[in-house]
């Protein structure tokens, strides 16, 4: 069975939809079906071996231009391909380039419209790889966002299956202006009948997702999120706790993220006799569009006298996400947004980690699932304070969530389980042709 991904690069910051979508094309591979993991818009950054080919379709640049300046398409194919030369375009993003949704909508609209958008060469482009090239029994997208072309591929390529993974699509669309918004959700709709089976990992998100495009209950299919388990390990159970209680926070640094959040409460607990040995550990992305805002939060753990209790360790390879993890108490990543995934939670749980986490978005299912952490109400300060004292100071707790966290996700959160799970998906479609 020959498949073939598209997945959307992320500019120059990992992303967590992009290593998922390696790890997955990766054991797919394994799992004996001939599968093409091609880029799209960039390439792909990942935190293990990237199985990803060099070229990129709809190139950053490239698509960019176009819709910026459209008289470049009267330039030359042959010429213009030196925009999407991978070095170029990560040279272009290595600065992580601003992606706000609202600059983008013309583009994001123009790119949804395929062949009446401005990216329509570029739409022939893709098909005509596919059609001559790569025959896939199977086209799969890392989001609907991406699937300007499908009406032009479905004409050209009847007999391929069309499966979309939906996995955040909302929160783009959710940052458009109301007029883009609207049209942008009017075309996403449209695309439905292109498609043959949509993805998710959670019920939260199917239903949300389902209702906003109108999407079938028949042509959704849900499968749990899941890692690679050879990466993450819990260290060596310890007979008593120890004096330092490391609180973690391994996710972007960003505002939607929730670390000031977490950075609120840190400040109220650390500043109690109870927790005079709570420190906050900090790792992950760091945009250049939000030094400043990690900066303001130095500046408040400064004044409460904490500074010393406070640690960026830095964006960690894999290896160093593995060994952070290992080193922490407890996890928050109290999200602003409702996350449709949340890696980092099974991440931390599989490295002996319990978590703490907002219910909304996936985590709710999540947590429920492996049994790993709690949940307290979303936005609520005082909720989520009192989730982190009550872990911290119950030593006996934290490892009934440690032992269940660890047996559920080797049960059902497995890398090699969402492949089997694709595959099966994969051959059910096939097979009905």
């Amino acid at each position: 069975m020959k498949v073939v991904f598209l997945t959307a690069g992320a500019a120059g910051m990992y992303c967590g939809s992009c290593m998922h979508d390696n790890a997955t094309a990766r054991v797919l591979r394994a799992s004996g079906i001939d599968c093409v993991l091609q880029p799209i818009y960039t390439p792909i950054r990942t935190d293990e071996t990237n199985i990803a080919e060099e070229q990129v379709f709809f190139g950053g640049i490239h698509i960019y231009l176009l819709q910026q300046t459209p008289w470049i398409r009267f330039v030359p194919p042959s010429l213009r391909r030196i925009l999407d030369w991978p070095p170029l375009i990560r040279l272009a993003t290595s600065r992580a380039m601003s992606t706000d949704a609202a600059k983008l909508a013309a583009l994001a609209i123009s790119m949804l419209k395929g062949t009446e958008g401005r990216q329509a060469e570029e739409v022939g482009r893709l098909t005509d790889w596919l059609d001559t090239q790569m025959h896939p029994d199977v086209l799969v997208l890392s989001n609907l966002l991406i699937g300007g072309a499908l009406p032009t591929i479905r004409k050209r390529l009847p007999n391929t299956k069309i499966v979309v993974l939906l996995q955040g699509d909302d929160i783009f669309l959710d940052h458009l202006p109301d007029a883009a918004r609207a049209e942008a959700v009017e075309l996403c709709r449209k695309l439905v009948a292109s498609v043959d089976r949509f993805v998710v990992n959670s019920r939260f998100y199917g239903d949300k997702m389902a209702a906003m495009l109108e999407i079938p209950p028949s042509k959704l299919t849900t499968i749990p999120l899941s890692i690679d388990l050879q990466h993450f390990s819990p260290r060596e159970a310890s007979s008593s706790q120890s004096e330092t209680f490391r609180l973690g926070y391994m996710a972007r640094v960003a505002p939607e993220k929730g670390l000031h959040r977490l950075v609120d409460a840190f400040i109220e607990l650390a500043t109690q006799q109870s927790h005079s040995q709570l420190t906050l550990e900090v790792a992950g992305w760091l945009g250049e569009n939000n030094h400043a805002y990690l900066e303001s939060l130095r500046q408040r753990i400064s004044k409460a006298n904490l500074s010393e209790r406070f640690t960026y360790h830095g964006s960690p390879s894999l290896s160093q996400k593995a060994e952070f993890l290992r080193t922490l108490d407890l996890l928050c990543v109290p999200t602003e947004y409702e996350d449709p995934k949340g890696l980092f939670v099974l991440e931390a749980i599989a490295s002996g980690v319990p978590v703490v986490l907002p219910d909304h978005g996936a985590f709710g299912e999540l947590v429920g699932s492996t049994g790993g952490g709690i949940v307290v109400p979303a936005n609520d300060h005082a909720a989520l304070m009192n989730g982190i004292d009550r872990l911290a100071k119950d030593y006996s707790l934290r490892q009934q969530l440690v032992a269940s966290g660890i047996a559920n996700v080797v049960e059902k959160h497995s890398i090699e389980i969402t492949a089997n799970r694709l595959k099966q998906l994969f051959v059910e479609l096939t097979s009905d042709s």
